[in-house]
């Protein structure tokens, strides 16, 4: 019987096997969790339907996370599948490309308004469907990033939007914990994933992880995984409304 045997739950965000979402289902399913997956459209369709079901998932679902009527069609579907669910990951994010390259000034009010819709409301959005379901309390974990907390190169409104998802983290642990649901962000350092490729030089963040991190190296999409599955699973009970960092000590030296 693995930690998460009987838990049942559902993944935003896979787009491919490099996916820190993805990492953190292997760890789920690994541990015994019977996993939900949603996917934006039929090009993404086409790389997470053979990742799920591979391990053994039977809910592969269509879902854009700026529609309030996808959100709410997922979690019908869910709760007529399943009943109830215990856990949520949201690993979702996105900003307009030309907003990550451009000093931060120039954002446009679009670009803007997109990174925070997509990149911290949809968490809200999601908290909100999910909790119906939560009967017996559960857990939700997001994806932040230390940008939120420091001005980084080169993240610019992402940055900014991923401020706004850790704020709404706390707010969602403080009103959703009286029915026993906490609500949880790790903040992982630089992985090469679909998304990291829209941040401007990116490899160098790499090598600067690799020569001043305690560990002297980037975290592992595994290692993510593992701490996502802690706050997920009955281990973390008293954890909530927290930011977890999972990059190999690179917040502590970091200036």
């Amino acid at each position: 019987m693995g930690l998460m045997a009987g838990k049942r739950g559902i993944i935003f965000g896979v787009a491919n096997d490099k996916s820190i979402a993805w990492g953190i289902a292997q760890q789920l399913r690994a541990a015994g969790a019977t996993l939900a997956f949603t996917y934006l459209n039929e090009a993404l369709e086409k790389r997470v339907r053979p990742l799920a079901e591979s391990l053994d998932s039977e809910l592969v679902l269509p879902c854009d996370l700026s529609k309030d009527e996808d959100i709410e069609a997922v979690f019908k579907k869910v709760g007529e599948q399943w009943g109830d669910i215990d856990f949520v990951v949201h690993a979702v994010a996105f900003a307009n490309r030309e907003d990550l390259k451009n000093p931060f000034s120039q954002t446009s009010r679009e670009g803007f308004t997109l990174a925070m819709d997509i990149s911290a409301y949809t968490l809200v959005a999601v908290s909100r469907a999910a909790a119906p379901l939560m009967k017996d309390g559960g857990s939700i974990v997001t994806m932040t990033y230390l940008g939120a907390q420091r001005a980084v190169p080169n993240y610019n409104v992402m940055g900014v939007a991923k401020a706004a998802l850790e704020a709404s983290t706390r707010y969602l642990a403080a009103e959703l914990g009286e029915q026993g649901i906490r609500v949880n962000a790790i903040s992982a350092g630089p992985i090469k994933t679909l998304a990291a490729s829209a941040v401007g030089k990116f490899k160098e963040k790499l090598k600067v992880m690799d020569e001043r991190a305690p560990l002297r190296r980037t975290v592992t999409q595994d290692e993510v995984g593992k701490s996502a599955l802690y706050l997920l699973s009955d281990l973390s009970s008293g954890v909530t409304g927290e930011t977890h960092f999972v990059d190999a000590g690179f917040n502590f030296v970091v200036s």
